[in-house]
């Protein structure tokens, strides 16, 4: 047996198909089962572009990859998608790249089959959280959670002639580098999070994308870079919220802070920043330290003002809902939704003419205790009968719906609507519709966004519309924000909207003949109401 024999029977002990890549990316050489993993024999591979073989969104990795490479250098493994035609299978595989020494800088590489990747482009946080958990409960070998900072880089001329290609070309760079080909997240300007292989140095990625950059025309950013150990926790939850506020930490303050020592390391700093803030989030409320803010909802018969939903503000946060994800999840979220409810009820009793919805989350709503101590608020205010709503949010907290229902009945029959929030979305969904006795279902947002265009949505709205008539409950579309959105839910038989077409939440409720005269100029709607329409 020759050498070169075995050599080939080590490289199909560890991939299914080996090919060889001459500098303009022809293919000279393949062999193994490339009818099995790419739909082409190995004969037909021959001359072929191997960026022809690829599905489009992954040649900004593998043109990535293969930039980085030096004699000697070996890169990988990534997952790639393969190129097929319409209607057929997908089919996925991973590939790992060298560089031959005195090979006339031929790439040298293996492929094997895999199941699936990831998103191509770049994640978003949460996705990116939930997939390195993933990711690191299944690796043969310890990794790394990366932040790498490229300063200037969307600030250069060449990037602003095409963010969308830049975008692109920054999530196959890091693609290229990271586990599998895992895609990065965005955590701040030019700032990116990113898996690797422990065993990789994280001056050698630094120099790499440094080096792919310069290449592309990006000579003038010089990439910096930290690494943390993704070792000392196991379980999914603790892995997340370990992760998480490494991001967080590196969102606030960039690169300037030492990241901690490893998971354990962040999930115990992650602790004790909870309790501080535990604290502190806890006084708020028994302060009163948080404002109310007011957004119109008009009805789409006439154009005239139904409600105000209220919504919180805290300080100049820019939104409020890392207050409201934090108080969730430090269980203080009942005693700020009660604390929400005074101050409104307190609004309420200046204002006899104000109609208003109050949110409460679907963990509120499961407590036999907060149930008790809204209606005991209610039941010397007969004044606020028909003229508060419950909005319930934050549905995939309710896990009983039995028990939700009970609940909400006990807030009708003290006079108070209860409405459904973003329906569609997340644990929203038919069941709710199913088992839950409501007045009002507010339809989420991104069915309104796309209903304009025609389409699956637009066919979800009208049928969800339709169903909610027969069971007796109104409908509302959220963020209606121009006049064609207001037509289009209007012609799918929504019955209320609410967006900034007709106003943006502010410190004060919007007169009615405002919003009525909004309405009016910018779809025509009919002559101004002045009682509302309840």
């Amino acid at each position: 047996m020759t050498t070169s024999y075995r050599l080939l029977g080590f490289a199909f002990a560890a991939a299914d198909l080996l090919i060889e890549v001459t500098p303009n990316g022809r293919i000279a050489f393949a062999m193994g089962a490339g009818e099995a993993l790419i739909g082409m024999t190995d004969a037909a591979m021959i001359k072929r572009r191997l960026f022809d073989l690829v599905d489009p969104s992954d040649h900004p990795m593998l043109q990535s990859m293969f930039g980085g490479l030096l004699d000697g250098a070996r890169a990988g493994p990534v997952t790639i998608k393969v190129a097929t035609r319409a209607g057929a299978p997908e089919r996925f595989a991973t590939v790992m790249a060298m560089r031959m020494p005195g090979n006339k800088h031929a790439i040298s590489c293996v492929l094997s089959r895999a199941n699936a990747r990831g998103p191509a482009g770049l994640q978003s946080r949460e996705s990116f959280e939930a997939r390195a958990s993933t990711l690191l409960s299944q690796a043969s070998h310890d990794l790394d959670l990366t932040f790498i900072e490229l300063a200037g880089l969307s600030l250069s001329e060449k990037a602003a002639a095409d963010p969308e290609k830049l975008q692109a070309l920054v999530a196959g760079i890091l693609r290229a580098q990271a586990y599998q080909g895992e895609a990065p997240a965005e955590i701040g300007p030019d700032r990116y999070a990113l898996l690797k292989d422990n065993r990789e140095p994280t001056e050698a990625l630094v120099e790499r994308v440094g080096r792919i950059l310069s290449g592309e025309g990006y000579g003038g950013v010089a990439p910096t870079s930290a690494s943390m150990p993704m070792t000392g926790v196991t379980q999914p939850k603790q892995v997340i919220k370990a992760l998480r506020y490494a991001v967080e930490q590196v969102m606030q303050d960039g690169l300037t802070l030492p990241l901690p020592a490893d998971l354990a390391g962040a999930l115990d700093q992650a602790t004790r920043s909870a309790m501080r803030k535990a604290g502190a989030l806890g006084s708020a409320i028994r302060h009163r330290q948080f404002t109310l803010a007011y957004q119109p909802v008009v009805s789409l018969t006439d154009g005239t003002l139904h409600h105000h939903e209220v919504l919180v503000r805290f300080g100049e946060e820019a939104s409020p809902f890392p207050t409201i994800r934090m108080a969730e999840e430090m269980d203080l979220i009942e005693s700020l939704d009660v604390a929400i409810l005074e101050e409104t009820l307190a609004v309420m009793k200046r204002d006899l003419a104000i109609v208003v919805a109050v949110n409460v989350s679907g963990r509120s709503i499961m407590s036999g205790g907060f149930v008790t101590r809204v209606l005991g608020l209610l039941k010397g205010r007969p004044d606020v009968r028909g003229r508060l709503m419950f909005e319930l949010t934050e549905s995939a907290a309710v896990e009983d719906l039995a028990l939700a229902d009970r609940h909400i009945q006990a807030f009708r029959r003290a006079g108070c609507e209860v409405c459904l929030d973003d329906f569609g979305a997340g644990a929203a969904s038919l069941a709710y519709l199913q088992q839950l006795t409501l007045d009002m279902l507010k339809i989420d947002g991104r069915y309104i966004r796309d209903l304009q265009v025609g389409g699956r949505e637009a066919t979800f709205v009208k049928h969800l519309v339709n169903m909610c008539a027969e069971l007796n409950v109104r409908t509302l579309a959220e963020m209606v924000e121009t006049p064609e959105a207001q037509d289009a839910v209007r012609a799918a038989g929504v019955d209320y909207a609410q967006g900034w077409l007709y106003g943006r939440a502010s410190d004060t409720p919007i007169d009615a003949e405002v919003v009525a005269a909004r309405s009016r100029v910018r779809s025509g709607a009919l002559q101004v109401r002045s009682v509302l329409d309840r």
